[in-house]
């Protein structure tokens, strides 16, 4: 079998899997959202913390709810790196350096995972277990809180309401994170991933003398890395390392839980406002860019031209052998169309194309299907934009779901796209125009341009993956990555909630003769049009500069 053919089945499978779970899952999830029941675990929870999980909340105060547990999970985490040289099961490792810490401490409650540490050789079981891990759960249940709330603020009519912010954090860790991550976890255990608390032990090589390894409870991390749309690994190579991804399989099924949350949310979508077509359109649109990024990603892998990459079936640099250019390919598009950042192949020595298809679908705002959470209330945002521009062109006052986009509304959606290309664009203008952060690029020219684009791209848009040439650890890129990850989480989730808040005050408009009908193929494409159309006039300048050159140039 040519590995072209192999690449199509496992894309096919891939998508037959996702078909398969859609279903079931966007309802369990809508049931869980809309339920007034509350668990006996749930109400342990809600005591320890003191929260009232019937009460309604308004906006503002689920967002300083947000804003509060976010703060203290930062505080917490950054708490626990300082503290880890005096932590049993520290496996001797040091406490991490305040900066290292910090950028660390926001990267994962900001559900980015980027990291500039080599996680085998810095962090302990306590760390990995009970700091890392545990972010990774709440971080993508904040997620999908936000989203939540935002698909209430469209249900919902002359209340202003938008829930709890706890129940909705509760339930959504305890009734759809922990039972899927239990059974997968199980999965990646049987295909051969680690899951102990052993220390470090000594290896013999091949070619002589010894490394050292340590063990870890890998695989109940792992899964929740890629489920959640974390992204942080256990080690140091990520999803690439045969402890954490060791067959084929385990790498069709950790891509399978990327992608398998933001599609099905989608259909709870569709369940909790009462129209499931409005979740297909989204889901067409979602599928469409996923499917069209991932086929120009194979095609460009497996065709670039040289002698070498002729010989070698295609441009194999960077990749493990095990997975191949096919499911190497598949992985580096569900990893940046979503916010995961994980990886199982070296991003920077794809080619030039290459990498800039990874780079413009984190730049997309990750909507495709995007993160836990943040793809749907991203998708969410740019059909507001998109039924805006429809009613610019008939003139009309546009409606999305009996809801009338006014002024306040395309303010609030505007701020929440420019945000992250501001981001993005300013600090990486800043890196290149000083003398220090460039001494941390290893590449010059377009492929050094690129590094450190990709690198806040990634940041701001909470992705975590790299470039891996450029050298991240270092006060400066700490800080200003920290940063960028922050503002490009929770600046966006205040547009969110304040939306939705004004949603849900209004009273619902009926449907007319002329009301744009946003559940058709027509929406689906003025969606997709509007998504690209906007972030190639943000973006292209800079990609110019970057991958496009330096594809135009091999």
């Amino acid at each position: 079998m040519s590995p072209v053919t192999a690449g199509a089945l496992q894309l096919l499978a891939l998508i037959s899997a996702l078909a398969l779970a859609y279903r079931p899952l966007g309802d369990h999830m809508a049931r869980v959202y809309s339920s007034e029941k509350h668990y006996r675990p749930e109400k342990w929870i809600y005591r320890a913390v003191g929260a009232n999980p019937s009460a309604q909340m308004r906006w503002p105060a689920y967002l300083r709810a947000v804003l509060a547990f976010s703060a203290v999970s930062v505080l917490f985490l950054y708490a626990l790196q300082r503290f880890q040289g005096v932590l049993p099961g520290s496996l001797g490792f040091v406490s991490i350096d305040p900066d290292q810490a910090f950028n660390t401490a926001a990267s994962f409650v900001a559900n980015t995972n980027w990291q500039s540490y080599y996680g085998e050789q810095a962090m302990g079981h306590v760390v990995q277990t009970g700091g890392l891990a545990v972010q990774n759960f709440v971080s993508a249940a904040v997620g999908m809180a936000v989203a939540v709330a935002l698909v209430r603020g469209f249900s919902r009519s002359r209340t202003g309401e938008l829930g709890n912010f706890w129940a909705d954090l509760v339930r959504g860790t305890v009734r759809i994170l922990l039972p899927i991550s239990v059974v997968g976890a199980v999965v990646l255990v049987a295909c051969g991933v680690l899951q102990n608390f052993s220390g470090i032990h000594e290896v013999g090589q091949f070619t002589g003398g010894t490394q050292q390894w340590n063990g870890g409870a890998v695989a109940s991390q792992e899964v929740i890395k890629e489920l959640g749309t974390n992204g942080g690994g256990y080690f140091n190579a990520n999803s690439a390392h045969p402890f954490e991804n060791p067959t084929p399989f385990s790498n069709l099924f950790e891509i399978f839980l990327i992608l398998l949350i933001p599609f099905a949310l989608t259909r709870t979508f569709g369940r909790m406002t009462g129209n499931l077509r409005q979740g297909y359109t989204l889901l067409a649109t979602m599928a469409a860019i996923w499917i069209g990024f991932t086929a120009l990603m194979m095609w460009t892998e497996f065709t670039h031209h040289g002698p070498a990459l002729e010989l070698a079936g295609g441009a194999m640099e960077g990749k493990e052998t095990r997975f191949g250019i096919g499911g190497s390919s598949i992985f580096a598009v569900a990893t940046t169309l979503t916010s995961t950042g994980a990886v199982n192949s070296f991003h920077s020595s794809y080619t030039g194309f290459g990498g800039g298809i990874t780079m413009l679908g984190m730049q997309l705002g990750e909507i495709a299907p995007g993160g836990v959470g943040s793809g749907l209330y991203g998708m969410l945002i740019m059909a507001v934009v998109a039924v805006f521009i429809a009613g610019l062109m008939v003139g009309r006052t546009p409606e999305y779901l009996g809801r009338k986009i006014g002024t306040r509304q395309i303010k609030l959606a505007a701020c929440y796209i420019l945000i992250t290309p501001a981001l993005v664009l300013c600090f990486t203008a800043v890196a290149l125009a000083l003398p220090t952060p460039a001494d941390s690029m290893t590449n010059s020219g377009a492929h050094g341009f690129s590094e450190i684009l990709y690198a806040y791209t990634s940041g701001a848009n909470n992705n975590g993956s790299a470039f891996a040439g450029l050298n991240a650890d270092t006060q400066w890129f700490n800080t200003t990555i920290g940063i960028a990850m922050l503002l490009g989480r929770f600046l966006p989730i205040v547009f969110v909630l304040a939306l939705a808040g004004s949603l849900a005050e209004q009273r619902p408009v009926p449907d007319t003769a002329g009301t744009l009908r946003t559940d058709k193929p027509l929406f689906a494409g003025l969606l997709a049009g509007t998504i690209l159309i906007i972030t190639g006039l943000t973006y292209f300048p800079a990609l110019a500069l970057g991958p496009l050159a330096e594809g135009l140039a091999s």
